[in-house]
């Protein structure tokens, strides 16, 4: 037995008050319920990949004595408890959970055999790396029938797992940075000190479409602050993202400087300039790479920072 009768009971006791007012304590006897054990609203973060994930909840058949017969349930993706707790708790617009359209309950059916109360349902979810990660995602999985005269629980409450998935920054992640800084009157300054050297550094989260990173060429001082937009460009045949980069000292997270709207930088220093001259600050989906051209603000002069950042 999964739940003992006492661990039952206490469930019972407390979790049986229904926010949609009827208090099931008070006629229990002689009666069963079909449950999620401690069901209703959690949450469970997704990597963007395309990789299957399992969740896994109890199902939990509450009465004041153990059931005499089998106990069939089905188990389903269920959109309106999804609905209606985006209702219950004033979700509009982009606040309120759409459905995760990549959804499938490895049990449909599950038998609850006599003389015990649980059982576990398994649910798969994918593809989170096809969706946007500033969307509100719900997987809203139910209790949608049970056999035997057994109730079920209301399905934004107990009768569901309303399983929140928020998935990660897809652009956070470790980079193999190409680049330099140029200081007017100095020599080019390259990362690592050569033409071309390959460094490694980290774009962290700052919200769903944001990532930073420290050091602006070889200047680690000044961070760069990287939002990718909707907006989109060509780029050698392949469909690319506009970003916002923005130098930024990170002491007081300020801004100082912006970015160049064509090609900026060291023609004989690697990364190789552009073929076109406005085709920089921008995010490749397909070869998973960052273009920057920026500058910052220096009373000496403008310095001037050129990279190519490709995800490791």
């Amino acid at each position: 037995m999964i739940v003992s009768i006492l661990a039952s009971v206490l469930f019972l006791n407390s979790c049986l008050k229904d926010n949609v007012g009827m208090d099931w304590t008070k006629d229990l006897k002689g009666k069963m319920y079909a449950e999620v054990w401690k069901g209703g609203y959690t949450s469970l973060g997704l990597a963007p990949v395309p990789d299957p994930v399992i969740f896994k909840f109890l199902v939990n058949i509450a009465t004041d004595a153990l059931p005499t017969s089998d106990i069939t349930l089905t188990i389903g993706v269920n959109d309106s408890a999804r609905v209606h707790y985006n209702k219950a708790n004033k979700l509009t617009g982009t606040k309120a959970f759409m459905l995760y359209p990549y959804i499938e309950v490895l049990d449909p059916t599950i038998v609850i055999k006599a003389g015990t109360r649980n059982a576990y349902a398994h649910v798969k979810v994918w593809n989170a790396h096809l969706l946007d990660a500033c969307g509100n995602y719900m997987a809203p999985i139910s209790i949608m029938s049970a056999t035997g005269g057994v109730i079920v629980s209301a399905d934004i409450n107990n009768g569901s797992r309303l399983m929140a998935l928020p998935i990660s920054n897809p652009y956070a992640a470790d980079y193999h940075s190409v680049g330099y800084r140029i200081r007017p009157g100095n020599a080019t300054e390259p990362i690592g000190g050569v033409s071309g050297t390959v460094a490694t550094e980290t774009f962290s989260t700052v919200d769903c479409k944001t990532v930073t990173k420290v050091g602006f060429g070889n200047y680690s001082t000044f961070s760069i602050r990287i939002t990718v937009t909707a907006n989109t460009m060509v780029v050698g045949g392949t469909t690319v993202y506009k970003v916002i980069a923005m130098p930024y000292d990170p002491s007081t997270g300020g801004d100082t400087g912006g970015m160049f709207d064509t090609w900026t930088g060291d023609p004989a220093t690697l990364p190789a300039p552009p073929a076109n001259a406005t085709d920089i600050n921008y995010y490749n989906p397909v070869t998973k790479q960052f273009v920057l051209n920026c500058w910052y603000t220096s009373a000496a002069g403008n310095r001037i920072m050129y990279e190519v950042h490709t995800r490791i």
